[in-house]
């Protein structure tokens, strides 16, 4: 017999779960009597990974639908604000080898695409591509903000996302979840689950002797996947076979001095077996070491991050967190939907761990039915495009591995044939004599667009041979015209924008005003 869905029962907290609830109680309003109850679990014990600190614009999207204030979220959650990723030594082994994944480009290049002439060499030879086509680039060497004290609320002058403390993020949420969209809040620790007699999940009880019902249940346990995998047993599948890392050491380490620039950007530093980033919050900066254990020794990875740091890590703690790169062969099986790290995850490479969570919980709303009798249809639609989000994820990550000159045996067995998903080898060949298009990127739900690949692909140095096609692109003026007004925007901006840091410590003192 079909139920009506009455109770969602969102099991573990962190940045996952809590998004989660949060997004269920608000879509439902979940504070008015007889609305969708969600009710959260959480353990006082287990603490969560919490080292996801880099975020994509859809961030302030969800914020906002959520009714929260930017500049609280800011304050409380310790909050900068990003710009994009600037890559070190990826694609050689060099001080001056750098490029930028920016999040924004002055003209859309789907209207008008300034690739092709950038690539044929029409727009100058001084010009990275990030250059030619975006001003945050030298935004972010200045360490300048996207947006001025007087602009809206999740309004800027350049697109952004932010830099936060994932702690205070999961802590944030759960005030705001709780006090103001009327999430059920238990603190216990789920011992077993009950299961009815065609396989679903009817209850959980906890060692504290909670026994919460639900008609449906997400599981945001983390690597533990304690209802999708210890209890619906669906697989897990590794991608060790493709992305070689498997650990992470971290280190968080305060500003020398405590007003030192705050980055705009989140840094990423090639190193012999892996990469580290560096994250620049408002009071501390949050670096890592992603690396390979079969290329180099946990104690290695640990000196190496050091060394990066310099004297300011010394007598600071170091963590080291084991990473499982991988999927569940289905996301939701029956009544249960995973979220979060119990679902998959892929290295921290492109900050898309946040923007999957906050994907998922935008499908759960949508596609959550009212009634039991719906769930195989939703089921069915969600694996499909998670899995399509998920693996398109991989592909774009590997893609940076695959297209450096490193020597080091991380980096060439990266780029071993075996280790190199047919979906990216294809596209690759085929962008090797043409153009990107928005045929290449035609499903709506790609992480990540075309402007996101035309970034890296050319800041890692892929050739294209468009002589045979140079005669197509015949726009030279227009395209030598939109770059030189790039140039022009870069002045005026340079003028306006203040420092993050300047930015971030007026926001201490000041509301931002509608206007």
């Amino acid at each position: 017999m079909y139920k009506n869905i009455k109770h969602v029962v969102v099991v573990g907290g962190g940045t996952a779960g809590w998004l989660v609830a949060a997004n269920l109680a608000k879509q439902f309003n979940s504070k008015s009597p007889g609305a969708l109850k969600v009710t959260l679990v959480e353990s006082p014990t287990v603490p969560s990974v919490g080292v996801g600190e880099g975020t994509w614009p859809t961030m302030r999207k969800t914020l906002a639908n959520l009714g929260i204030k930017e500049t609280d979220f800011i304050r409380y959650c310790n909050a900068s604000l990003k710009q994009g990723t600037k890559f070190v030594d990826w694609h050689n082994k060099s001080a001056a080898d750098h490029y930028y994944h920016l999040f924004t480009s002055i003209f859309d290049p789907s209207e008008f695409n300034l690739a092709p002439y950038w690539q044929l060499g029409k727009l100058g030879r001084d010009f990275t591509y990030a250059e030619a086509v975006s001003v945050q680039g030298e935004i972010c060497d200045l360490n300048l903000s996207p947006k001025t004290i007087t602009n809206r609320e999740y309004e800027g002058m350049q697109n952004y996302a932010y830099h936060l403390d994932a702690a205070l993020f999961a802590k944030m949420l759960t005030e705001h979840s709780t006090q103001v969209l009327g999430v059920n809040h238990i603190r216990a620790d789920v011992e077993h689950c009950k299961l009815t007699k065609n396989g679903c999940i009817e209850a959980i009880q906890t060692k504290q002797g909670h026994i919460v019902e639900g008609e449906f249940f997400v599981d945001c346990t983390g690597f533990r996947a304690k209802l999708i995998g210890e209890t619906l047993k669906v697989p897990f599948k590794p991608i060790n076979d493709v992305l070689l890392t498997d650990h992470a050491v971290t280190i968080q380490i305060p500003y020398q001095p405590e007003d030192d620039e705050v980055s705009s950007c989140t840094l990423s530093t090639a190193q012999e077996a892996g990469w580290i980033w560096d994250i620049g919050l408002a009071s501390r900066r949050g670096t890592g070491y992603v690396y390979s254990s079969n290329h180099t020794s946990h104690e290695r990875a640990e000196q190496v991050l050091r060394d990066y740091l310099g004297p300011q890590a010394e007598g600071l703690d170091a963590r080291r967190i084991p990473m499982q790169l991988g999927y569940r062969e289905k996301f939701w099986h029956k009544n249960c939907l995973a979220v979060g790290l119990s679902a998959s995850f892929v290295e921290p490479l492109e900050a898309s761990a946040i923007f999957l969570i906050e994907a998922s919980a935008n499908m759960l709303t949508k596609l959550l039915p009212a009634n039991t009798a719906g769930l195989a249809l939703s089921e069915k639609m969600f694996n499909e495009s998670f899995s399509f989000r998920y693996h398109k994820t991989v592909d774009f990550i590997k893609m940076h591995y695959l297209l450096s000159n490193r020597k080091e045996s991380f980096w060439t067995d990266n780029k071993q044939p075996d280790t190199i998903p047919k979906s990216l080898q294809m596209k690759l060949e085929q962008w090797q004599s043409r153009p990107l298009n928005d045929y290449d990127f035609d499903n709506v739900y790609e992480p990540f667009p075309l402007e996101s690949y035309q970034y890296v692909l050319y800041g890692m140095g892929f050739k294209q041979d468009l002589i045979q096609r140079e005669m197509q692109y015949s726009e030279v003026a227009r395209a030598q015209h939109s770059c030189a007004q790039v140039q022009q925007i870069k002045s005026k901006l340079r003028d306006q924008l203040p420092t993050n840091r300047e930015l971030l410590e007026k926001l201490r003192d000041y509301e931002f005003q509608a206007i």
